[in-house]
This record gives C-alpha cells, sequence and structure tokens, in this order.
C-alpha cells in the first residue's frame, strides 16, 4: 500500500493547521512546513493530541530560496513516500492600502513569498511527488477580481499561482506525467492573516479544514482545476 505522506506548508496556524488536523484524522501522516520551530513543535503537540501521525517538520521560509532548496533535500531524503504538497503558506500584503498607495516593496514582497517562494519549493519538490504519482494542492484565490475585496499585492501574487496551477496542469496531461495540481479557494474563514475577521458569511479554520480534507479525499482527478471550497458573496 502506497504511503500517505502529505507536507502542508504554514500549517503551523491558520487554515494550514486545520487541513493538516483533517487530513491527518483522515489517515495521513502529516509534516509540518514553518518558519518559526518554537509555533511548529506547539503545532505537533495539539495534533497529535488530537489523534494525528505527525512526522515532524520541516524549515520552509518562502522568501529565502536557499533555505527552500534545503528544505526539499531535507523532504525528499527523509520521507521518500511524500505524495502530496499543500501549498498554503504565505503572507497578506498590505491589505489596507488601494492600488494607488500600495507601497512597490509591499507587491514585490508579496510576490517574492506566495508566488516565487511557492513556485521554487513545488518545482524542488516535483520529482519526488511525480516518482509517487502524486498530488500538488494551492490553497488560492480567484483571479477574477471581487468588488468586495481586492487587496492588489494578495490579489496578484495568487492569480500568479493560479496561472502556475493551469500551466503546468495542461504540461502534465500533454507530456503524460503522473502529477496532478489543482487549486482550491477556502472562501472567507476567520484566521490571523485578515486580522481574525468574522462577518456573515464567513467559515472557521475546522469547518475549512474538514472540507479541503474530504476533496482531497474524494477519488477523483481534478487536474488544472480551481475549487471554490465557498465563493466570495456580497453581504446583505
Amino acid at each position: 500500500m502506497k504511503e500517505k505522506i502529505v507536507l502542508v506548508t504554514g500549517a503551523n496556524k491558520g487554515i494550514g493547521f486545520g487541513i493538516a488536523k483533517h487530513l491527518g484524522l483522515s489517515g495521513w501522516q502529516v509534516l509540518i512546513g514553518a518558519r518559526d520551530g518554537q509555533r511548529a513543535e506547539k503545532a505537533i503537540k495539539e495534533l497529535k493530541s488530537a489523534g494525528v501521525d505527525v512526522l515532524g517538520w520541516v524549515h520552509i521560509e518562502l522568501r529565502d530560496l536557499a533555505s527552500l532548496e534545503q528544505a526539499a533535500k531535507t523532504v525528499c531524503g527523509q520521507y521518500p513516500g511524500l505524495s502530496l504538497l499543500v501549498n498554503n503558506a504565505g503572507i497578506p500584503g498590505d491589505m489596507s492600502m488601494d492600488s494607488q498607495h500600495t507601497e512597490l516593496n509591499d507587491i514585490k514582497e508579496t510576490l517574492d513569498v506566495n508566488f516565487i517562494g511557492t513556485f521554487a519549493l513545488t518545482k524542488a519538490l516535483m520529482p519526488q511527488l511525480t516518482e509517487n504519482q502524486g498530488r500538488i494542492v494551492n490553497v488560492t484565490v480567484p483571479s477574477e477580481i471581487s468588488p468586495y475585496w481586492h487587496p492588489l499585492a494578495y490579489v496578484a501574487s495568487k492569480a500568479a499561482q493560479n496561472a502556475m496551477m493551469g500551466v503546468m496542469a495542461i504540461e502534465f496531461q500533454q507530456a503524460g506525467t503522473p502529477l496532478e495540481i489543482f487549486s482550491v479557494h477556502p472562501g472567507p474563514t476567520t484566521t490571523d492573516l485578515n486580522g481574525n475577521m468574522s462577518l456573515p458569511g464567513f467559515h472557521d479554520i475546522e469547518t475549512v479544514g474538514q472540507k479541503m480534507a474530504e476533496l482531497i479525499n474524494d477519488g477523483q482527478s481534478h487536474q488544472g482545476e480551481f475549487i471554490e471550497l465557498y465563493p466570495i458573496v456580497k453581504e446583505d
């Protein structure tokens, strides 16, 4: 029986923690990707208390390309059975600014982390994931611009991530590569990223984590799909 090992980036809190928890409860062995060791260990303790089989944690700093290469080597060396990568980690950028007042440095930093870093880690792990006929799942937002929520740096970085997913999916299909990639928009969720905002239509981490796990475990191919768990809707 094929090993079910998943690496979830940014799994020490928020949506990433919820995904790691519910994938773990459904039979996956979980590897935590995190920037901070203390937070990672705290998350591991909580996950183990919930009954999750946590293999450990690996240092993932998306803005540091050299560290990502090292992280990929560590993962492939210690956990050769890796068959699922969940690209969840990211930064919000300055969501309070409109595009006219957004600093160029904010655009660059957000793209460097959310797109360049995510691509670099994905690229480094693709040989191992391909060998295991695995999957890549990106946690993202729609490329179409919502009139209700549209912080430029964040939306642009996720649009680039969506383009990466679409291009890779077509390439995998055309080349017959035994690797699948798709993107999931969790919808409005109360997390640290949005200052723990809780408005009508928002969901909690438990709900989103469980629904993500159900989607990943549904036994269907989602190659190249953009799936919305809970679409952003206009407030009444």
